[in-house]
């Protein structure tokens, strides 16, 4: 198999997971509400809360994952270097937007991981500690592709439901916004694995979006199970 080929197979699986993953995802009790309308405000307050934790950790385990990859990756690491800078912010906007929403900023900052979160956090840790941690590509096509396809329908969807001011949707709205940047360097980081990693990277890619994937609608199934 030519290298464009095993590319074009990788993205191939990565959309397989997609397709499985959105479509579990629909049904998931606080997304099934969301978007169909029914969500309560409440309910809106405990999705930010609850994914501020896994926020919080995001920008570390990239960073964890920066500092695994070996001389061979140069290219990789700076990369993951860069969007954990990018990143590591980011639960600061689902602070302020839990506030705007009527929540406090004590409340959010005390919440616990949920069960689903513990388990997410777990296996990225675990997975950025691997040398050369190529698979965890896979765990950024499905966060990132969350922020790209989903969080400015999410945005509009939740505006008009709740009436809430811009400050309490800047969230979904930033990274519906530039999750397509993200896309974009996700496609050249895979390029990068599958180039140096042949097969082996591409099975580690899908296999890692495969996990990420279930772990994150775990979730959110469990909103506020700390």
């Amino acid at each position: 198999m030519s290298m464009t080929d095993q590319i074009e197979a990788t993205n191939r699986g990565l959309a397989r997971v997609w397709i499985e993953f959105e479509s579990a995802l629909i049904q998931v009790p606080v997304i099934a509400r969301l978007t169909g309308g029914r969500l309560r405000l409440e309910e809106y307050r405990s999705l930010l809360r609850n994914l501020r934790q896994q926020v919080v950790e995001g920008g570390r385990w990239i960073s964890r994952a920066a500092s695994s990859f070996g001389p061979a990756h140069e290219d990789l690491r700076a990369m993951f270097i860069t969007h954990a800078a990018a990143e590591h912010r980011d639960y600061r906007l689902l602070e302020q937007n839990y506030v705007a929403a009527g929540g406090t900023l004590e409340e959010i900052r005390a919440a616990p991981k949920n069960i689903g979160t513990e388990a997410l956090s777990a296996f990225m840790y675990q997975a950025a500690s691997q040398p050369d941690p190529v698979g965890l590509l896979g765990a950024m096509f499905i966060i990132e592709s969350l922020g790209n396809r989903l969080a400015g329908p999410w945005a509009d969807k939740l505006a008009a439901q709740l009436d809430l001011a811009p400050d309490a949707l800047t969230f979904l709205r930033y990274h519906g916004e530039n999750d397509v940047v993200h896309m974009a360097e996700f496609e050249h980081a895979l390029t990068l694995a599958v180039e140096s990693g042949g097969v082996a990277a591409s099975a580690a890619i899908v296999r890692h979006a495969q996990i990420v994937a279930r772990l994150y609608r775990l979730q959110l199934e469990e909103l506020d199970n700390g």
